[in-house]
């Protein structure tokens, strides 16, 4: 039986989710679960994992419904551009990543100082990219020097 009060299911206005397309739900479910310390709401159809305040979603990829015509789902393949990734923020960045690598996870770099905040950045089983950051230098306004092309 699901616990109608841990899905993302408001009573008045919105939750915001993050919906992402897998190759194998229980593999996602379960890295959601372990790195992120989340609750498992719905294990299937879609999956559903609660983490702190948001929840994601997973469900594999599939080609147009009457909803969403035109559009076929499908996890990313490797080289592909990124044109989104989650942003995680974590209140003591150390702390996480050294427990999320200690569960398993794999690090693009160890966490960098980018003088508004330290960040560091991971995949997840199908290559999704998952930023982890804490604020540092912008609670002191201080922030990251402008791209480039601004």
């Amino acid at each position: 039986m699901v616990n109608r009060d841990a899905l993302p299911a408001p009573e008045h206005g919105l939750v915001l989710t993050h919906f992402l397309t897998v190759r194998d739900v229980a593999v996602s479910r379960d890295f959601y679960a372990r790195i992120f310390d989340g609750q498992v709401v719905l294990p299937e159809n879609p999956a559903i994992v609660r983490v702190a305040n948001s929840w994601i979603i997973l469900n594999p990829g599939g080609g147009p419904t009457p909803d969403k015509p035109d559009i076929v789902l499908t996890p990313p393949e490797p080289g592909d551009p990124v044109s989104a990734f989650m942003n995680v923020r974590v209140a003591d960045i150390m702390a996480f990543y050294e427990a999320a690598r200690a569960k398993g996870a794999a690090f693009l770099t160890e966490p960098l100082d980018r003088k508004a905040e330290l960040r560091c950045y991971m995949r997840d089983p199908d290559g999704h990219l998952i930023e982890v950051g804490q604020a540092t230098g912008m609670l002191r306004g201080v922030y990251a020097d402008p791209s480039p092309s601004s």
